[in-house]
């Protein structure tokens, strides 16, 4: 019989990274599922269970694990209940989580205490935010890890995990925005209703411990880019505390120059920033996948603090007006030679390559503090 694979997704942004492994892990014959929860049930965010359904061959399991307004805490609590309970059923014989979220923590505590066993993606990288916090104790928590550089692997190593449990890939979503989208730009402004022929990218979302200043940087950033008179496409923010204060900003944008979205398919996001002049705010995306497709990018605020070394990068606060204007006119439309600080695109392959190597199953779920690394 196959082995199992369970992936956690949450959000659009964490799926975007875990279906290029699910797939390859698929093809490579374990039998894989979903389970799904967070955002992706919350019609208010694109209903994107919507678009986990549409990967073939895996199996869905879906969690409504939040109401509107729920603090992280509870949403924690309520998760870790849920996939308690779908450990019990389903006994996979490995769970992959990603990241930072809330919905991470929980699901590979449970695994830590029932003895499953868990992969981390993209542990050990530093944003300077409670993101960190979460990252980092996913990295504890779990038995293996997949991270997406060599220095992100020895930050993991800094916390007491063996080398030999920690793999190199890279950043799993840039596997797809090496190959070719599937979808034509036109196809894109059909889809999403996108009149602008020339346009930026702009995705702000929440800082939890900035929740109540979140407002007032929103509204700092998006008067820049309305001043500057170029038209962007903004993509919602996440469900985070803070996220209501961003809506109330971005509901008051002109639609002429602004067309805000709640989600956008994967592929037809990287079909969008292939083609973008700017990227603008404090989504991952603006330090990891926009230097990978020489898409020059302002990052906004310490949501991503530390984060990312490309120099295609300009990093300042929301309410720094001059920096963003500044580089909103030297780097508009200005395309850059493509960073790969955050790896190749064949983070699937080494993936599978690891799920295939003889002692990955076989090794010891009782963990053991490695002191500097050895």
């Amino acid at each position: 019989m196959a082995r199992s694979i369970h992936f956690v997704t949450g959000t659009r942004a964490d799926f975007g990274k875990l279906e290029p492994l699910a797939m390859a892990a698929r093809d490579a014959g374990f039998d894989v599922h979903f389970f799904v929860t967070g955002m992706h049930m919350l019609d208010r965010y694109g209903l994107t269970k919507l678009e986990v359904a549409r990967v073939p061959g895996v199996a869905l399991h879906e969690a409504l694990n939040q109401r509107d307004g729920d603090p992280q805490d509870m949403i924690f609590a309520k998760t870790l209940i849920a996939f308690s309970d779908y450990l019990a059923e389903q006994r996979p014989d490995l769970v992959v989580v990603h990241g930072d979220r809330v919905e991470a923590i929980a699901c590979a505590l449970s695994c830590a205490t029932n003895y499953v066993r868990c992969a981390h993606i993209e542990g050990g990288e530093v944003s300077g935010t409670i993101d960190e916090i979460f990252r980092h104790c996913n990295s504890k928590l779990a038995h293996v890890h997949f991270v997406s550089s060599d220095v992100a692997k020895r930050r993991v190593m800094a916390m007491g995990e063996a080398e030999a449990d920690i793999h190199v890939i890279g950043s799993p979503e840039l596997d797809v925005h090496k190959q070719p989208s599937g979808v034509t730009l036109d196809d894109v402004k059909q889809r999403y209703a996108i009149p602008f022929d020339d346009f930026g990218i702009a995705v702000l979302h929440p800082v939890t411990s900035e929740a109540s200043d979140m407002g007032r940087q929103a509204r700092a950033m998006f008067n820049a880019l309305q001043a500057s008179g170029h038209p962007f496409v903004v993509i919602h923010p996440n469900n985070d505390p803070g996220g209501d204060a961003i809506m109330e900003v971005i509901n008051t944008l002109p639609a002429d120059q602004f067309r805000h979205l709640p989600s956008m398919r994967f592929a037809y996001f990287s079909e969008l920033m292939r083609h973008a002049a700017i990227m603008v705010g404090n989504s991952s995306a603006g330090v990891r996948e926009a230097p990978f497709l020489g898409l020059p990018s302002i990052d906004i605020g310490t949501r991503q603090t530390n984060r990312a070394l490309a120099p295609s990068v300009i990093s300042c606060a929301a309410d720094d007006r001059a920096t963003i204007t500044r580089a909103m006119a030297d780097h508009w439309g200005h395309r850059t030679a493509g960073d790969t600080g955050f790896g190749q695109g064949a983070a699937a392959d080494l993936f599978v390559q690891t799920l295939n190597a003889p002692d990955f199953w076989t090794k010891s779920l009782q963990k053991r503090f490695v002191d500097d690394g050895a």
